[in-house]
């Protein structure tokens, strides 16, 4: 992943740590060392930052771990400034089972919050709730009180926290999906606005959550109007029929040539017929760069990756598509390639299907 590096690999799921977090590092130890101009208070504010995010990536795990019980996987969990992302491959369609998963996260930070709670009162160091602050009192009592904030943070009924999707699967038991959606979204953007409003006349970091708020709630309601327009339609009717393929054993500058008369990106690189792998545009231009271009496609292909069957649903293959972040996927019938299906050629279709939406309306 780009500008991340890989933490370990914990339940099966690879967590990273992106650059601009070490941003929000060195912007507490500053901010401790102004105040304190002491080495230990800086240890003190990074410790405690750490922490907090060490609970965010349980947070995290409260998602994963609850959406692997309904099959489905969690890529990668990625730390930012902001929070962390587990990268579900999709949302479960059963709205109680999406409920679920919404709620695992906020659990997380409930019980972590119980816990910090029952340890300070059974031995004496509970203080009073007057006394409670985020910026005062010992390690545990400020670890405490941030995990039930986060707890309720999260449930604001607005995407992209866990509260929209928690909306939205409450709305999608009496409603239909797409529907349900849209309505959540649209309350969302209105706490959005609510959120800049007061931020404008209180706290600048408002209007940036405001923004964040707006932009996935757009986001999450695009994606479903995706979603269903793609239902229904198998991969055929959206492939890439006409395109290059490599085998093996050519040089990258066959792929060079391809490039230069056309637009295709990524070729499926063939041996005895069969798809073998994939050399994206990023694998060539970085040999390139670093080899030459008398280098074989073997040497520089990905062997990982995935495939479709041309009467597989677009549907699935486009969530499939996300999942692995591919840019391009080769499509397959009866073992053998048929077509490619890419971002570009989604995109276009369905910018087609919503052109003739019209015309079939007065058909």
């Amino acid at each position: 992943m780009k500008w991340s590096w890989k933490l370990g690999r914990f339940a099966g799921i690879d967590v990273y740590i992106h650059a601009t977090f070490l941003l929000l590092i060195g912007f507490v130890g500053f901010s401790y060392w102004q105040q304190e101009k002491t080495y230990s208070a800086v240890l003190s504010g990074i410790g405690f930052i750490l922490a907090l995010f060490l609970c965010v990536v349980l947070h995290e795990y409260g998602h994963a771990l609850t959406a692997r019980r309904y099959g489905i996987t969690t890529r990668v969990i990625t730390l930012y400034p902001i929070g962390g992302v587990a990268r579900l491959e999709r949302m479960p369609d059963d709205p109680r089972q999406e409920l679920r998963v919404a709620l695992a996260g906020p659990a997380v930070n409930v019980l972590i919050a119980a816990v910090l709670l029952a340890w300070l009162f059974f031995t004496g160091a509970l203080p009073s709730v007057a006394s409670l602050s985020v910026t005062s009192g010992t390690f545990l009592e400020r670890l405490m009180l941030v995990n039930a904030t986060l707890a309720l943070f999260n449930l604001i009924p607005a995407f992209p926290m866990d509260g929209g999707r928690v909306l939205r699967a409450l709305l999608a038991t009496r409603l239909e999906y797409t529907q349900a959606t849209h309505i959540a979204a649209v309350i969302g953007q209105g706490v959005a606005v609510v959120f800049g409003f007061i931020g404008l006349f209180s706290n600048p970091f408002l209007v940036f959550i405001a923004l964040f708020v707006w932009i996935g709630a757009e986001q999450e309601a695009s994606m479903v109007r995706m979603k269903t327009s793609l239902g229904g339609i198998p991969v055929s009717r959206a492939m890439v029929t006409e395109f290059h393929t490599l085998e093996a054993s050519h040089p990258l500058s066959r792929a060079v040539e391809y490039i230069l008369v056309g637009s295709q990106h990524d070729f499926p690189v063939l041996d005895g017929g069969q798809v073998v792998g994939i050399l994206t545009r990023q694998d060539l231009m970085k040999a390139l760069a670093q080899r030459g271009e008398d280098f074989p496609v073997s040497s520089i292909m990905s062997r990982e990756f995935r495939s479709v069957d041309s009467y597989e649903m677009l549907e699935s293959a486009f969530a499939s598509m996300q999942a692995c972040q591919c840019h391009t996927m080769p499509v397959t019938h009866a073992g053998q390639l048929v077509g490619l299906l890419t971002m570009e050629n989604v995109g276009e279709f369905l910018a087609i299907q919503a052109a003739l939406k019209p015309s079939r309306a007065h058909a």
